[in-house]
């Protein structure tokens, strides 16, 4: 029997979406993984810059969606039960809020949440070059007790295309938060050359 886990994704608004889609798709294909979203209004603005997906793209891969406004969803409470969280990905001004204890909307009030609930908290940081500031928020978070992971893809599985090269990172983040997955890892099988499905049960 497997056993259902929950995770909460936020999108941020930072370069990216791309990595955010594959996530979504890869945990879709995992079986008993129930997947929860917040996407930020930023994260929307970056979705359109980017000519990438569209928003409800990203809410018809998820099992529950919430609005970015809504500090009164689950996700807002330390009482809400999940396995963990990842913001993919995670812009400055998220990690900044949440550095300093402030959180202006439910994706940086649910992370906030994790760190003082103690869950599982990734961040996959998107900003180069980094400031002083930036590398001092990263330190305040990562001490508070969130795994920092800025995307930064392997080559040793020798990826030919960007999906399989987004597929080892999305692999990388589920290792995190002890997630079994098919997506290879140095020293095992490579990755099945398969795409994951879109559809909704």
């Amino acid at each position: 029997m497997t056993v259902r886990k929950t995770l909460l994704l936020g999108v941020s608004g930072a370069s990216g979406m791309p990595l955010a889609l594959r996530f979504l798709r890869q945990c879709r294909a995992l079986p008993g993984l129930e997947l929860h979203l917040v996407l930020s209004q930023g994260a929307e603005a970056v979705l359109r810059a980017e000519a990438g997906p569209r928003p409800e793209e990203l809410f018809e891969l998820a099992h529950v969606a919430y609005a970015a406004d809504d500090m009164a969803a689950p996700p807002a409470s330390g009482s809400w039960r999940h396995d963990g969280m990842v913001i993919a990905p995670c812009s400055m001004n998220t990690l900044g809020a949440l550095a300093a204890g402030v959180t202006g909307n439910l994706l940086q009030r649910a992370a906030d949440v994790c760190l003082k609930e103690r869950r599982p908290l990734v961040l996959v940081t998107r900003e180069s070059p980094l400031s002083r500031i930036h590398l001092r928020n990263m330190i305040a978070v990562q001490e508070a007790g969130a795994v920092i992971m800025p995307f930064s893809p392997g080559f040793y599985l020798h990826p030919r295309t960007l999906d399989e090269m987004l597929d080892q990172f999305c692999g990388r983040i589920l290792d995190q938060l002890a997630i079994d997955h098919p997506l290879g890892r140095w020293g095992g099988a490579p990755a099945p050359q398969t795409t994951a499905h879109k559809e909704r049960p």
